[in-house]
């Protein structure tokens, strides 16, 4: 029996970079500095266990682009981390950074282990060994890691002391999502739902003035995928700050449908009853609520879904069964190319994740804004910056949209890709 091939994310990036790179007509050799990543670092470093015995782990760092400013990525824990993926997730912050024009190029790292089979004592000493083996290539005016999937605030501060001490001084700019008591910022734990929700926002009002949407905010219909960090907070944010009905949540082990909606208490409930790693459906007062499962949850007839899991959870076999018409991406890739062209073949209308979940990057410049100055902010300065670079970002993304007569992602791609290149030209080849 002939074995699948597993699809690679990087390849599937390029795909859509290349999309976009035809349309602007940009020239080849700019086009063959742009897809490939400047830095790859692999490393494997030992860890001594709880037990005394001593487990080898293999991590990723990778730079994509610096040609706008230091690279910005995050670093996840995860049992299935690749290369592949780690090239792909920095790709792609390449182009978010540029899309929602804050200086910084693309990064991404990643350690492939179950942060979850591992004791805190352990957690912390992997944390603090992967820190220091990619110290080579990080520095607040480098390379700047942050959160990402199964990382916090709390592995945040390890590798932020890590570096200091190895230095001999504080350095609050190494990295972004770091707890308030030591240099984080007001409101960047919420950043990215908060951006995915500004960016439902302003497509509803983007649909509405051509028609192609007349329900009031009342009426309008929300499914999440996904109730991680920006999962949760969309659906804070969402039933908080807006009209609209959320009526479906899921995690990995299933999810909730309620056609009343949600209110911002249950989801408060749910948040504080899933912060320990329990599934969502644990311990859960059930009561008006339908259990159904993430299957189930894609084929709902609502007006958005806001995929918030992993990448490529939408892909050929799944998103036919798709039935509504604006989907904005809060995960990295969680649609394929195929998946795209499907959904497009429907008219739908999909706000790219690297403008939707750009929220979250753009709350991490303000925080190494303000640990280089060691001067912060208030939260509603934090909101009101973030609303004000989204908007402005999904304007700017609309009218390239209309000047070319593509989709959202591709004139996302193109708007990206004029900055780099852009920046890259006036650059130059050095030497």
């Amino acid at each position: 029996m002939e074995e699948t091939k597993k699809v690679s994310l990087y390849d599937n990036a390029v795909k859509q970079f290349d999309r976009a790179a035809r349309i602007m007509e940009l020239d080849r050799n700019l086009r063959e500095v742009l897809i490939k990543p400047k830095r790859e670092l692999t490393v494997n470093f030992p860890v001594r266990m709880d037990d005394g015995s001593i487990k080898v782990f293999t991590g990723y760092r990778v730079q994509h682009n610096v040609s706008r400013g230091p690279a910005k990525g995050g670093i996840r824990y995860h049992p299935d981390v690749t290369l592949d993926e780690v090239k792909a997730l920095a790709f792609w912050m390449t182009w978010k950074s540029a899309v929602v024009d804050i200086p910084y190029g693309g990064a991404k790292g990643g350690v492939t282990v179950d942060p979850f089979k591992l004791s805190d004592s352990e957690l912390e000493k992997l944390s603090r060994r992967f820190f220091s083996e990619i110290q080579i290539i990080i520095g607040e005016e480098k390379d700047i890691p942050a959160p990402d999937v199964n990382t916090n605030g709390q592995i945040m501060s390890w590798y932020m002391d890590t570096y200091s001490m190895n230095i001999g001084h504080t350095t609050l700019g190494i990295v972004t999502g770091k707890p308030l008591e030591i240099g984080g910022s007001e409101g960047r734990t919420e950043a990215t739902g908060r951006g995915v929700n500004i960016c439902i926002e302003e497509a509803v009002k983007y649909l509405r003035d051509r028609g192609k949407l007349n329900k009031k905010d009342e009426a309008i219909t929300v499914a999440i995928q996904g109730f991680g960090n920006v999962g949760s907070y969309l659906a804070l944010t969402l039933t908080e700050e807006t009209k609209y009905r959320l009526v479906a949540i899921s995690d990995y082990s299933g999810g909730f449908y309620k056609e009343s909606g949600f209110t911002a208490e249950e989801i408060r409930r749910l948040m504080d009853r899933t912060r320990n790693r329990k599934a969502l459906l644990l311990d859960v007062n059930k009561e008006g609520y339908k259990e159904i499962t993430n299957e189930e949850l894609l084929k709902l007839d609502v007006d958005v879904f806001a995929p918030c899991a992993m990448e490529n959870a939408i892909n050929e076999d799944n998103a036919d069964d798709i039935r509504a018409k604006l989907i904005v991406e809060g995960a990295n890739g969680p649609l394929t190319p195929e998946a795209d062209d499907i959904l497009l073949s429907k008219n739908v209308f999909i706000v790219p994740d690297f403008l939707a979940n750009s929220g979250g990057v753009t709350v991490s410049y303000f925080e190494w804004v303000q640990g280089l100055q060691w001067n912060f902010w208030e939260l509603e300065d934090i909101r009101k910056a973030l609303h004000k670079k989204m908007k402005n970002a999904f304007c700017d993304v609309a009218q390239t949209m209309d000047k070319y007569e593509v989709d959202m992602r591709t004139a996302a791609y193109v708007r990206a890709i004029e900055r780099v290149a852009n920046a890259t030209k006036l650059r130059g080849i050095y030497p």
